[in-house]
């Protein structure tokens, strides 16, 4: 079996800079400065993530500067001066467990940038940001094309073995169009392979 970062903690940043709720708001803003993140967890207790404070959150305090207008809650957040006034709760984290295309999905879902990793009782491990998600296509591409022959193609039920060739993470898969009835199933199981951009066909009539 490969080495391949199926999960979240093969990828997350273990090093994290975290709050307390009493953070004063420029030390937050320092911090952001300091370590060139877009948000940072804020903990309680043991280490416990209660939410976070991002960069929109902060600058509610300059957009909201000169206007009454705005939603209650904006305008609490552009009054806020710790970090449990100004951050969002509950924090949307994933699990050291998770695999990176679920972190993926709850990014997208959630629009945000980085996610505090816990573990089953919510305490911090580390974070996980859409560029430590992009590691899985730095991987060589012998290295996928090894996976995809051990851990697809090897199991395919098929008279006429396929074989598969790997370039900048595409995928192309080459054999005798008699087996085009697994192809669907196949190439499937070769874009869940970690690094995949793409998959190809290249069939022939023997």
């Amino acid at each position: 079996m490969s080495e391949s970062p199926y999960t979240v903690s093969d990828v997350m940043t273990h090093t994290v800079v975290a709050v307390g709720s009493e953070a004063p708001f420029k030390e937050i803003v320092e911090l952001l400065d300091q370590w060139k993140v877009s948000a940072v967890p804020v903990l309680a207790g043991e280490g416990r993530v209660v939410g976070v404070v991002s960069e929109a959150d902060l600058l509610a305090k300059e957009e909201f500067r000169d206007s009454d207008a705005g939603e209650f809650e904006e305008r609490a957040k552009a009054g806020a001066v710790t970090a449990g006034e100004l951050m969002s709760a509950p924090a949307v984290t994933v699990h050291a467990d998770a695999s990176v295309a679920e972190a993926a999905r709850i990014m997208a879902r959630r629009h945000v940038k980085r996610l505090p990793v816990v573990d089953g009782v919510g305490l911090l491990q580390g974070v996980v940001s859409r560029s430590d998600l992009l590691k899985v296509f730095l991987r060589p591409d012998e290295e996928i094309a090894a996976e995809i022959r051990q851990t697809v193609l090897e199991r395919m039920p098929v008279t006429s073995p396929l074989a598969v060739t790997v370039h900048d993470g595409v995928a192309t898969l080459t054999g005798s169009a008699a087996e085009r009835a697994y192809l669907p199933v196949v190439a499937r199981a070769v874009h869940s392979v970690e690094g995949v951009v793409d998959v190809r066909l290249d069939l022939t009539h023997r």
